[in-house]
């Protein structure tokens, strides 16, 4: 994640902290107390216990397209069921991709580190090292290498002999110049990080969508020797790459307007390598013990409250987006806001709050979203917490339904980013330390969970909820929505944490 501006509940950092002022177009004020004191941590716990059992006997993954994810997706259909939703499953197709071995790349005289990048294909090659025209070597301070986004950027391969494609970080996407080197008649690619500041480590990413011949990523370092050297190389991929069917489960309310829909979202799956506790399980259970606590105590929304838990998020947003793709016109115009709940308990934590108004980051939300992010801040600070905002990037499952014009709002308590000292001394944790250290690793496992974030941010996502569902004047001071028709672009959203070009 970038880098923030830090606030205290809306002031600077620095002053008092005290509630906000009340925004001119603001929500009722609910006394959400009776859920929020429901909502537990060891009613949270309870659910990651079950998700950490299921990983176990799922060969330590919960990942979407996998039995560990079914069988999750099985278990918190039957709690929302006991509890009283009308639940069902929307089914869908997408790219499924597993590394099963690390990537290899050698000469005869060096072995290099390398990645796989997501979905390339499986295999092992041989051959001599090409470059792409138009390296950028040294590399310029700003980023200008386009090298290897055509077919035409790459000499023909030999028909003689097996040639593996050299290309640089830059311009285009991954998946484009793998597709140009095939093009080319290349056996391999070989893609190097660009050089600039910023862009220098191990080229890790994406490419999209399943291609046929092996990628890797090397270092910037890495890269130039091998651009200098142009030896005979082999690399080496083992991988799955292939369509599998998930689903997202959808969890109606009986009651509420079904003219208003509140859908409060967390994926589901976690990434191939772990069981993801932290990444999502902490946003599901969260959600789900609110679920289950609203119903147990009679809570009768007035808007409809739609608990979503997505499919395949690690994939690239595609549970959450294809929802949004299949929504009608009128089914898109019913909904009244987006909560977003994904990751809930970093060890290292931070109570982040979307920037819903683009005060910080300066990208804004759909109209409504800054006074979602004022039901977050005005809670913290009334509780004496420090909170701070952390941008709508596109990041998360929010990003389908910012992109359609639904307000959206949420928390996250913090990725691979690093924390601050500013950061450190307003909200405890360790400086120069990963939010989350575990975040898409194995070791993020129930022992990867801050009970204390998980109290703190279960509290607010159980305020906000409540709040939504049961206000009366709503988002908007006339009481009505803006309900843009902006097609969802599945483009503009960056796979987490994956660089794509």
């Amino acid at each position: 994640m970038r880098a923030r501006a830090l606030f205290v509940a809306g002031l600077l950092v620095g002053a008092v902290v005290a509630p906000a002022a009340p925004a001119a177009a603001a929500v009722d004020d609910i006394d959400t107390s009776r859920l929020r004191s429901a909502v537990t941590v060891n009613g949270i716990l309870k659910h990651e216990r079950v998700l950490q059992r299921i990983a176990t006997q799922a060969g330590g993954t919960r990942a979407s397209g996998t039995p560990g994810y079914n069988a999750s997706a099985l278990y918190v259909a039957a709690q929302l069921r006991g509890a009283g939703y009308k639940v069902s499953r929307q089914a869908f197709e997408f790219p499924y991709f597993e590394e099963l071995a690390p990537a290899r790349l050698s000469s005869a005289d060096a072995d290099y580190e390398a990645s796989t990048l997501d979905y390339s294909g499986s295999g092992e090659a041989t051959g001599q090292l090409v470059p792409a025209d138009n390296l950028v070597i040294p590399a310029t301070e700003a980023p200008s290498s386009a090298a290897g986004c055509v077919a035409g950027d790459y000499p023909a391969a030999s028909a003689d002999a097996p040639q593996i494609a050299l290309a640089q970080r830059g311009t285009c996407t991954f998946g484009e110049k793998a597709a140009a080197a095939a093009a080319a008649g290349y056996e391999a690619v070989v893609i190097f990080n660009e050089g600039n500041p910023g862009r220098t480590e191990l080229l890790e990413g994406t490419l999209g969508a399943p291609v046929e011949l092996p990628v890797i990523g090397v270092d910037y370092a890495t890269g130039v020797a091998l651009a200098e050297a142009l030896p005979v190389v082999t690399v080496a991929t083992s991988t799955v790459s292939e369509q599998r069917t998930t689903y997202n489960v959808i969890a109606d309310s009986p009651q509420g307007d079904p003219d208003k829909v509140v859908v409060v979202g967390a994926h589901l799956d976690s990434v191939p390598v772990g069981a993801g506790l932290n990444d999502n399980g902490s946003g599901t259970a969260t959600i789900l013990e609110t679920a289950i606590q609203g119903a147990k105590l009679g809570v009768a929304p007035r808007q409809k409250v739609r608990f979503a838990f997505w499919g395949a998020e690690e994939n690239g947003l595609l549970g959450a987006q294809y929802y949004v793709d299949n929504l009608s016109d009128r089914n898109l115009a019913r909904i009244y806001a987006n909560l977003n709940f994904d990751m809930l308990g970093s060890s290292n934590y931070v109570r982040f709050v979307y920037d819903g108004d683009g005060s910080a980051a300066g990208v804004v939300g759909p109209p409504g979203s800054g006074e979602i992010e004022r039901i977050f801040t005005d809670y913290f600070a009334e509780q004496g917490l420090a909170s701070a905002p952390t941008p709508f990037d596109g990041r998360s499952d929010y990003g389908p339904f910012i992109a359609a014009g639904i307000p959206a709002g949420g928390l996250f308590s913090g990725a691979e980013g690093i924390k601050t000292d500013e950061e450190a001394e307003l909200f405890g944790g360790t400086a120069g330390e990963p939010y989350d250290p575990c975040y898409h690793l194995a070791c993020d496992d129930i022992t990867n969970l801050s009970t204390k974030a998980l109290s703190e941010l279960g509290d607010a996502a159980a305020h906000a909820v409540a709040t939504l569902a049961l206000t009366r004047s709503g988002l908007f001071e006339d009481g009505s929505r803006v309900a843009l028709r902006t097609p969802a672009d599945t483009a503009s959203f960056a796979y987490r944490g994956h660089a794509i070009r």
